[in-house]
């Protein structure tokens, strides 16, 4: 508690108050409760409690994180937690409180029922997912207690499902260790490779890393543009999917440090990138501006990957130092602000918090039956690596990797989906299955008379077009 109590110094002291009382009622139900490992279950509550604090959310939200369990497993009822708490504080409790298992018959049905109530709430009060994430993040560091069964069962969950939903939000920092932990549990011997052989470099690597800053600053004034320069290596799990995606051996992985340069303003930023430019050798196609147009996810930087007078390969992201709070913190960053500026009043989710992705999705899942198709295809869209491809008159569509040509008509509208008949990708005929790449530029042809068939579901990847084909199908008496 006391490391909790010292991350509050950023509240008012009625919030820090109110993180008391919650603390110690939380304290009082959860009295006789006690985690695997023996330790007290407020533990595990006060750390992931100090996990969001660490993002400087508002009171109600740390309120809320040590309080979570509650209802779910002690004698405490909504009407006392609410009398205590408020209706606020509740519906972020509620949010995160599992469905009765005992009224499912499987664990499929189970895990997709428990995100779909989740999720809906989520998109009323992106807090819901913060706290259920926090909570993930400090289970994962904790699993050593539980079989070895159930670790795997918990860190499969989180891989493909809690890391790539903190990336959609833009939370990279917690995405990072949450890949690295289930990495650790799930592949344990590519894990304790790929670590030993990076740590046996981080002598050479370190100098690379220091001959490059030194080489930038003294080509950067800094008495004329304020930056600071971070490195880092990639994260263990990103190593490891680049190794599978390149089918190549760790010593043939050549960017697998990091530089960061952050600077005060945007044009500073295109600044430090032309002095890069004149003055570095770059990879080839290696550079995308992410500031003009930004992830999903509200991600901004400029990319590029310089190659050292040395022949090392550093992947370089140049950045504002609000766009490194946001890339670190994502839409935690975001509700902040969304705080701050309306003097501390909070209300729910709405179009800014960038969660039109996730009303979008469960709006297209609403009909799906299918508990594993849903939980597959929620997997997908918390993957989305985007790419952005381009219409004749150079609209930027952005689409998950892996999008088809059929995916693009979808994304530009539903009616030009379902008349699909054909397209050119980079003014050459492509098929129905096509997939693209950024930079593809892709003109699509439809006819009145051509309607979707069941067959095109195995031709898209998008929620948006799987959606509108099996709404497509339900109409004309199919089950889908």
């Amino acid at each position: 508690m006391k490391l909790l109590m010292e991350s509050l110094s950023y509240l008012s002291p009625d919030g820090v108050a109110l993180v008391e009382k919650a603390y110690q009622y939380a304290s009082w139900a959860h009295s006789f409760d006690v985690r695997a490992s023996g330790a007290p279950y407020i533990t595990h509550l006060i750390a992931a409690t100090t996990n969001l604090a660490e993002l400087k959310v508002d009171a109600q939200t740390l309120a809320a994180t040590l309080l979570h369990d509650v209802l779910e497993d002690t004698l405490v009822v909504e009407k006392e937690l609410t009398e205590e708490f408020g209706p606020e504080i509740v519906f972020l409790v509620k949010g995160v409180t599992k469905l009765n298992k005992y009224q499912f018959d499987d664990t499929i049905t189970e895990q997709a029922e428990n995100w779909k109530k989740m999720l809906l709430a989520v998109v009323k009060d992106p807090r819901v997912i913060l706290i259920k994430i926090a909570d993930r993040l400090h289970n994962m560091r904790t699993l050593e207690s539980l079989s070895r069964q159930k670790q795997e069962k918990i860190a499969n969950e989180t891989l493909t499902l809690y890391a790539p939903f903190a990336h959609r939000l833009g939370i990279y920092k917690w995405r990072n260790e949450l890949e690295d932990l289930s990495f650790a549990i799930l592949y344990p011997s590519q894990y304790n490779e790929i670590k030993a052989k990076l740590d046996a470099r981080v002598e050479s690597n370190s100098a690379l890393l220091t001959e490059l800053e030194e080489q930038i600053k003294s080509k950067i004034p800094q008495t004329e543009i304020p930056y600071r320069i971070l490195s880092r290596p990639k994260n263990l799990y990103g190593i490891y999917k680049k190794m599978e995606r390149q089918q190549k051996p760790f010593e043939q992985i050549e960017d697998i440090l990091g530089l960061r340069i952050i600077t005060d303003t945007v044009e500073h930023c295109y600044m430090i990138l032309g002095i890069i430019n004149a003055n570095f050798k770059l990879v080839e196609n290696s550079f995308t501006d992410y500031i003009n147009v930004p992830k999903s996810n509200l991600y901004q930087s400029l990319h590029l990957t310089i190659i050292t007078s040395n022949n090392a390969i550093i992947e370089t992201q140049i950045r504002t130092e609000d766009m490194h709070h946001r890339a670190e913190y994502g839409i935690a960053a975001h509700w902040r602000y969304k705080i701050q500026s309306s003097g501390g009043k909070v209300k729910g989710g709405s179009n800014e918090d960038n969660l039109d992705w996730l009303k979008q999705f469960l709006e297209g899942q609403k009909d799906v039956k299918d508990s594993q198709e849903f939980i597959n295809m929620l997997k997908t869209e918390c993957v989305f690596t985007q790419i952005f491809v381009f219409t004749p008159l150079k609209k930027v569509i952005k689409l998950p990797l892996g999008a088809t040509a059929l995916d693009f008509a979808y994304a530009i509208h539903s009616d030009i989906g379902d008349s699909f008949v054909g397209a050119k990708v980079n003014g050459k005929m492509a098929n129905i299955n096509t997939k693209l790449k950024t930079g593809d530029i892709v003109e699509v042809f439809t006819r009145k008379n051509v309607h979707p068939t069941k067959h095109w579901l195995e031709y898209t990847v998008s929620y948006q077009a799987r959606s509108h084909i099996r709404k497509y199908l339900r109409m004309k008496g199919g089950d889908f």
